[in-house]
């Protein structure tokens, strides 16, 4: 039952707030150099573990299993950029031995490639319980064609309510506010790889949740998104504690 209001909650918060997500992120990818993974994944644990040192929020570590070039992604939920980049909050950060290190740090020695994004997502009511409460997240990440990124939002937001219109959970969308090449990410969260399969839906259900959400139908869901992009990376990812 608990389960059950959490994901009715979740997925009514999504549908009502798509347009109004102003909670901010950053956003790391890591690869690490070849052979180092596992050192490079407790070196990011222990700074998670005692989190409260350096920075207010708790960040979520997530692992990659197939289909992207990175290995890590740490998410990380900040106030504001201000408070963020503050000489307070910065210093606060170097005490770590993960997070920001100035160019040339011994950490390097551990990443082959490193990215970072601050990004706007969900709020925090419907990120943390899902991160908690899941383990295992779908994510992808999108660049749009030129004068594609409004669009792109959108059929991010419609594909939302086509899941809405059955037993599927939507999922959380991220904007880019700086950093990455890439505009947008998605993150799907799930028990395991059945929950991640989905329901099984007759397809005359699934074409009509579609045509509600504004698609031609299911089988145009796929076709349209790729019409309005440049560029789509998508991965499994499991949460490492």
């Amino acid at each position: 039952m608990k389960q059950f209001l959490l994901l009715a909650i979740t997925i009514t918060s999504v549908q009502l707030h798509a347009q109004n997500q102003d909670q901010l992120y950053k956003v790391s990818l890591l690869r690490a150099k070849p052979g180092s993974l596992l050192e490079l994944i407790d070196v990011i644990k222990s700074d998670n573990s005692n989190y409260q040192n350096y920075q207010d929020q708790k960040p979520y570590l997530l692992r990659h299993s197939q289909g992207d070039h990175w290995d890590l992604m740490v998410i990380t939920p900040i106030s504001s950029l201000s408070e963020y980049f503050s000489s307070e909050e910065m210093s606060r950060r170097s005490g770590s031995n993960s997070i920001e290190k100035p160019y040339g740090d011994s950490f390097f020695d551990l990443v082959s490639f490193q990215e970072e994004a601050i990004v706007t997502g969900p709020s925090l009511s419907q990120f943390t319980p899902a991160m908690e409460n899941f383990n295992l997240f779908h994510i992808e990440i999108f660049t749009a064609l030129a004068g594609k990124q409004a669009e792109l939002l959108k059929q991010r937001e419609m594909e939302n309510v086509f899941y809405s219109k059955f037993d599927h959970r939507p999922n959380f969308i991220f904007k880019r506010v700086f950093g990455p090449s890439w505009d947008i990410f998605t993150l799907g969260w799930y028990e395991d790889m059945h929950d991640f399969a989905g329901p099984d839906t007759p397809f005359e259900v699934e074409d009509q949740a579609a045509k509600d959400a504004g698609f031609e139908g299911v089988n145009f869901i796929g076709s349209y998104l790729r019409s309005l992009l440049l560029e789509h990376h998508d991965t499994l990812a499991g949460k490492v504690e």
